[in-house]
C-alpha cells in the first residue's frame, strides 16, 4: 500500500485545512451553510467553476453559503465530523468515510451531461512511452516513477488498487522507483511533462482538459480502463435542520432541469465540472464502493494467507451482494 510518510503527509494537510476552516465548532448563523468542494484540480478553477453555482444555490435557498475547498479527502471528512461543513461533494470512497465518521448522508448524486452513467478509473503513460501493457507497468524492476490519487480517491487509488494491483500480489511502493500522491490534476500535468512515467486518473478529468483544449489530455494515453463506477454523491449531516434539508434538497434536484433559459444556464454552470444534473441518492449509492473496499480485503487477505479474515471479507462480500439485490428490486422501474 502507499507508504506511511504520504499518510502522514494527508494527516497534516488534512489538519491544516481544518486549522483554515476554524480549528474547532462554532455556532453558525441559522442561515448559513458551509457546502464543501473536493479539489480535484487547482482550487482557483474550482473555484470559478463552482462560484455561479453557490450563488443559485443562496438565491433559491435564501442561505447564505460559503464554499470549503480542499484537495484532501481526509480534510472534507474531519471537516464534516467536526462540524465545520454541512454538506458537500464528495468522491464515493470518501463519502462512505464521511457516512461512516462524520454522521454523513447521502441525498443526491450527480450525473454526466454526456449521459453515460457512471466514469472510469484509468492509469496513463506519456503517448510515446514504452510502456504499452500493464505487464510493461509491473515489471516491477524499481525504475519506474508513478503517481497515486488520494488515498481516499475512489478512481485514484481504490479502483486500481482492487483491480490491478492486488490481484497481481504487487505492492506499489516495492514495484516502483517511487510513488507519489497528487489530484487528478496534477498527475495528469506530471505524466503529460514526463515527470511520471505512469500514473492513476479517471475518464472525467481526462475529458475535461480535452473539452477546455488545455492540451495535457491529448499527450498520454491510457493503458488500463476500469469497470465504470458511480458517479459521486451529494452528501449532508444527519442533523442538519430538517427545514435546511428541504431548501437543498429541492434545489439540487431542481438545478439545471427543465427547458427554460435560466435552466439552460444552469446547464453551462455545470458543464464545466461535467455535472449534468443532480438525482435522488441514498445509502445505497455507496453498496458499490463497500463492495470493491471488502474485495481490496480479501485480496490483502489471501496475500497475507489470514483464513480468519479471508473469512470475514467473503462474508462482507455476500452481505453487500445481498444488500444489491434488494436495492435493484425496491429500485422503480
Amino acid at each position: 500500500m502507499i507508504a506511511r510518510r504520504l499518510f502522514i503527509g494527508l494527516a497534516a494537510t488534512a489538519a491544516l485545512a481544518l486549522a483554515a476552516c476554524g480549528g474547532g465548532a462554532r455556532e453558525k448563523p441559522k442561515n448559513e451553510i458551509t457546502f464543501s468542494i473536493l479539489s480535484t484540480e487547482k482550487s482557483q478553477n474550482m473555484e470559478s467553476y463552482w462560484a455561479p453555482i453557490l450563488a443559485d444555490m443562496e438565491k433559491s435557498t435564501g442561505l447564505k453559503v460559503k464554499p470549503f475547498f480542499s484537495s484532501s479527502y481526509s480534510a472534507l471528512i474531519e471537516a464534516m465530523r467536526f462540524k465545520q461543513t454541512d454538506l458537500g461533494w464528495f468522491s464515493n470512497q470518501s463519502g462512505l468515510e464521511a457516512v461512516r465518521r462524520s454522521e454523513g448522508e447521502v441525498f443526491a448524486r450527480t450525473f454526466d451531461p454526456s449521459g453515460v452513467d457512471g466514469y472510469t478509473s484509468v492509469i496513463i503513460v506519456p503517448n510515446d512511452s514504452p510502456i504499452k501493457t500493464l505487464d510493461d507497468l509491473l515489471k516491477c524492476d524499481k525504475t519506474l516513477n508513478f503517481g497515486m490519487g488520494d488515498k481516499k480517491s475512489t478512481s485514484g487509488t481504490l479502483a486500481p488498487m482492487t483491480e490491478v494491483f492486488i490481484p497481481r500480489g504487487v505492492k506499489p511502493e516495492n514495484c516502483f522507483k517511487t510513488v507519489l500522491t497528487a489530484n487528478h490534476q496534477s498527475n495528469l500535468f506530471a505524466v503529460a511533462n514526463k515527470r511520471l512515467d505512469a500514473a492513476t486518473n479517471n475518464s472525467t478529468a481526462i475529458r475535461l482538459n480535452k473539452d477546455r483544449k488545455e492540451g495535457q489530455g491529448d499527450m498520454v494515453r491510457v493503458i488500463w480502463t476500469s469497470p465504470v463506477l458511480p458517479e459521486d454523491p451529494i452528501i449532508w449531516r444527519k442533523d442538519l435542520d430538517p427545514a435546511v434539508k428541504e431548501k437543498l434538497r429541492q434545489f439540487f434536484l431542481t438545478y439545471g432541469q427543465g427547458d427554460t433559459p435560466e435552466a439552460a444556464k444552469q446547464r453551462e454552470n455545470m458543464k464545466k465540472l461535467s455535472i449534468g444534473g443532480f438525482k435522488p441518492a441514498d445509502a445505497t449509492h455507496l453498496l458499490f464502493v463497500r463492495k470493491m473496499e471488502a474485495m481490496e480485503q480479501l485480496g490483502l487477505a489471501k496475500e497475507a494467507g489470514d483464513q480468519a479474515k479471508i473469512a470475514e471479507a467473503t462474508r462482507s462480500i455476500q452481505g453487500i451482494e445481498a444488500e444489491q439485490a434488494r436495492a435493484a428490486q425496491a429500485a422503480p422501474n
